[in-house]
C-alpha cells in the first residue's frame, strides 16, 4: 500500500543537503569510499505515491530511462540472467511490498520535477569534493533505486563514481577495493569495458574483504570508479538516490580496452600505469580505433536513411 504524500518543511530554505569531512572527501573522492550524511529522507519527491506519479510520466515520455525486474536474485547472479517481470512496471511499484522488484529510474533529471533536485545535489556534491570535478566530468546523471523487502542488488561494477544516498528503509552495501586483484583480476576489467557488462564475478571467499555501510534514512557512501559492490536490502521498502559522474579521462577505459584485444591474440599486454610512453600508445591507438569504427556506422546508418 503506498503511503500518502506529506509536505514536509520548505528544503528551498535549509542550509545544505549533503554533508561530509571535506579533508576526507578530498583525500578519497574517486579512490577510497567513504560515508556522507543527507537531509533528503523526508523530501516529498521521495516519497512513494510521488514515485509512482515518476513511473508513469517516464513509461509515457522516455520509456527506456525506467528499468526494473522481479524475481529473487544471488549475490553473483548476471544482470542478463535476471528473471523476467511477471508484472507491468506501475503493477510492481504498487505491489512492492511483495514483488520482489528492483527499480531503476535513469535521467531522473529531465523529469521536470526532479530537475531543481538535480541541479542543487549537484552543486553540493562538487562542493564536497573540492577538487575543481567540472573540468573532468562527461556526463552526470541522478538515479533513484527503489527496492523490495529482502532484495538483492548483485555483484558488480560501474564506469561512473557515485554518492548513494538512502532515502526510506534500510539496507547493507558491501565495497571492494578495484585494486585487489584477487577478487577483480585484470582480465575481468578489460572484459567489462571492452564487451561485457556483466564480467566481474563474485568470490564469496573473499566477501570478508569488503567494507560493508549499514545504509539508513540520512546516511549515503561514495563509491569510485570500478570499485565492487553489491547490496542486501533489509526487510524494508527501499528508496535511493545516486548522484553519478562519468568522467572525461578515457586513458583508463582505452588500456583496458587495448589490453582485452591484445589478449585475444594471445599476447600479454603490460598492465596499466607500468609504462607510461607505452599506455599513452595503446589508449592512442584504441582512441583512433574508436573513432573509426564511429564514423563508419555513421555511414552506414545514412545508408540505410537514404536508400
Amino acid at each position: 500500500m503506498l503511503d500518502k504524500v506529506a509536505i514536509g518543511s520548505d528544503f528551498q530554505s535549509e542550509p545544505r543537503w549533503i554533508s561530509t569531512d571535506p579533508n576526507v572527501a578530498g583525500e578519497k573522492f574517486n579512490r577510497q569510499s567513504f560515508e556522507v550524511s543527507h537531509r533528503l529522507s523526508s523530501h516529498p519527491l521521495f516519497q512513494l505515491p510521488k514515485l509512482l506519479e515518476l513511473a508513469e510520466r517516464t513509461i509515457r515520455s522516455r520509456p527506456d530511462d525506467l528499468y526494473f525486474d522481479m524475481g529473487q536474485v544471488r549475490t553473483g547472479q548476471r544482470w542478463d540472467q535476471i528473471p523476467e517481470a511477471k508484472f507491468s512496471a506501475v503493477e510492481a511499484m504498487q505491489q512492492l511490498e511483495s514483488s520482489d522488484a528492483w527499480f531503476l529510474f535513469r535521467h531522473t533529471q529531465r523529469d521536470p520535477e526532479y530537475r531543481e533536485l538535480f541541479d542543487r545535489g549537484l552543486k553540493e556534491i562538487k562542493e564536497i569534493t573540492g577538487n575543481c570535478v567540472d573540468a573532468h566530468i562527461r556526463q552526470e546523471d541522478i538515479l533513484i533505486f527503489v527496492t523490495s523487502p529482502k532484495r538483492v542488488t548483485p555483484y558488480h561494477i560501474d564506469r561512473e563514481c557515485n554518492f548513494l544516498l538512502q532515502i526510506r528503509g534500510t539496507k547493507t552495501i558491501h565495497v571492494f577495493d578495484r585494486e585487489d586483484r584477487d577478487l577483480l583480476p585484470e582480465e575481468e576489467i578489460e572484459r567489462f569495458w571492452a564487451v561485457d557488462n556483466n564480467a566481474p564475478v563474485f568470490r564469496p571467499e573473499y566477501q570478508d574483504r569488503a567494507t560493508s555501510y549499514k545504509m539508513t534514512p540520512g546516511s549515503g557512501v561514495h563509491i569510485p570508479v570500478n570499485f565492487p559492490h553489491w547490496v542486501q536490502n533489509d526487510d524494508n521498502i527501499s528508496v535511493s538516490l545516486s548522484v553519478n559522474f562519468q568522467f572525461l579521462d578515457s586513458m583508463r577505459a582505452n588500456l583496458y580496452r587495448s589490453n582485452y584485444y591484445l589478449r585475444k591474440l594471445g599476447l600479454k599486454p603490460s598492465l596499466p600505469g607500468l609504462h607510461h610512453t607505452r599506455d599513452a600508445a595503446k589508449s592512442f591507438a584504441m582512441s583512433c580505433a574508436l573513432a573509426a569504427r564511429r564514423i563508419i556506422r555513421r555511414g552506414h546508418r545514412g545508408d540505410r536513411i537514404w536508400n
